[in-house]
């Protein structure tokens, strides 16, 4: 449960994301996606995988809504940022499962947002290359503090 202490060692969900604190990640995202001249979707998704906030900045091509979407939910439902994937798809072998793994979107660009060692929701951006996307997400990220 959100209440629960936390388990050393584990990653939990905590309780959602509101709408406020979604909000001021977004325009933190936004604000350096603006900054760098780069037209992105910004996805949040809270801790039980619900959006919370999305946008699309003008001129953002449409495929990128669904997948600022899949790279937030990807992040929450694995408890982990896209690179990983991404980086491990790269690296072939045994990573190569991950091609197999229903719902990951192996794209850079979806991170976790946590507050007091819990995860409360994600973000996902897509619209840039995939290092622009993330430096976007984390960027929003750093602003729920």
């Amino acid at each position: 449960m959100a209440n629960d202490p936390p388990v050393p060692g584990i990653l939990a969900y905590g309780n959602p994301i509101d709408l406020a604190a979604a909000k001021r990640v977004a325009a933190a995202a936004e604000a350096e996606a603006v900054r760098n001249g780069w037209t992105v979707v910004i996805c949040i998704v809270d801790s039980t995988g619900h959006v919370v906030f999305l946008e699309r900045l003008d001129h953002t091509q449409y495929g990128s809504i669904e997948l600022a979407r899949a790279k937030a939910e990807t992040a929450l439902n694995f408890k982990r940022p896209t690179k990983a994937f991404e980086d491990g798809i790269a690296e072939g072998g045994f990573h190569l499962r991950f091609l197999s793994v229903p719902g990951v979107c192996a794209l850079e660009g979806g991170i976790l947002l946590k507050r007091e060692g819990r995860i409360v929701g994600a973000i996902g951006v897509s619209g840039a290359k995939s290092t622009e996307d993330a430096q976007v997400a984390e960027a929003g990220a750093k602003a729920l503090g």
